[in-house]
């Protein structure tokens, strides 16, 4: 099987030739790399496309290979585990209950009570949604405590605030002048969740980011920058991720 070789990773792939292909064409599974290239390419040609795209074949193998381990890993869940909540990684207990269902509180970390009559199966899926709720609770608290603080004394007033699920930015305000929040805030410090509802509630006012909706968001949040860069250089510790007890 050939290889190709990045820094000192070897990543096989399978390299096919089809008529039907007018470009070359890479799909990376679980189970292998398969490269599809037109039936007259040169071997210079699929050398070039493979020197090209190196980086992202890189990237794609490894993630491929994280997400494989997640898939297969062990009960993770457990009494001593860690979790990320406003900035802070906190310790997760985990107690057998007789209750029917997953319960969760917080005191100084966190509390789960896992009924006994959970399949060992279901165990971890089970509680990452209940602590999911949980967060999802919290922050839609937190953001409609930080709107009654900056809205109306700013004269930004949404028609609604709304959490969800945002893969690729952490919120939004539409035409309709809805404020979304991505839920996954509820894992960056409050500053930085306070700096990213200011942020969409000056878009009320600025729909772009001008001079003059940066020169809103300093009237209101001095250190704006500050949090933007936490932000920024933390979008890794933004998710719910396992971390085995200590």
């Amino acid at each position: 099987m050939p290889m190709l070789t990045v820094g000192s990773v070897e990543i096989p792939y399978v390299l096919s030739r089809s008529d039907a292909a007018t470009r070359a064409r890479i799909t990376v599974t679980q189970d292998s790399v398969e490269v599809v290239v037109p039936t007259a390419a040169t071997e210079d040609e699929i050398a070039g496309v493979l020197h090209r795209r190196r980086a992202w074949l890189y990237e794609q193998t490894r993630h491929m290979a994280e997400r494989i381990a997640r898939s297969n890993a062990v009960r993770r869940f457990v009494r001593g585990a860690k979790i990320p909540y406003r900035g802070w990684l906190m310790r997760l207990r985990v107690e057998p209950c007789d209750d029917t269902l997953v319960s969760v509180a917080y005191r100084n970390g966190f509390l789960v009570g896992g009924p006994r009559s959970v399949a060992p199966a279901s165990h971890d899926d089970l509680i990452e949604s209940a602590l999911q709720l949980w967060l999802r609770r919290r922050l839609r608290q937190d953001v409609a405590d930080l709107v009654r603080r900056h809205g109306e004394p700013n004269g930004l007033k949404p028609r609604d605030v709304r959490v969800k699920d945002q893969k690729h930015v952490w919120g939004s305000c539409g035409i309709d002048r809805a404020v979304n929040l991505n839920w996954q805030l509820v894992f960056a410090p409050r500053t930085v969740l306070e700096y990213a509802v200011v942020h969409e509630l000056c878009h009320l006012r600025h729909r772009t980011h001008d001079r003059a909706f940066w020169a809103l968001v300093g009237t209101i949040l001095p250190d704006w920058e500050a949090r933007k860069a936490w932000l920024d250089q933390n979008e890794h510790f933004l998710t719910l991720r396992r971390v085995e007890p200590t």
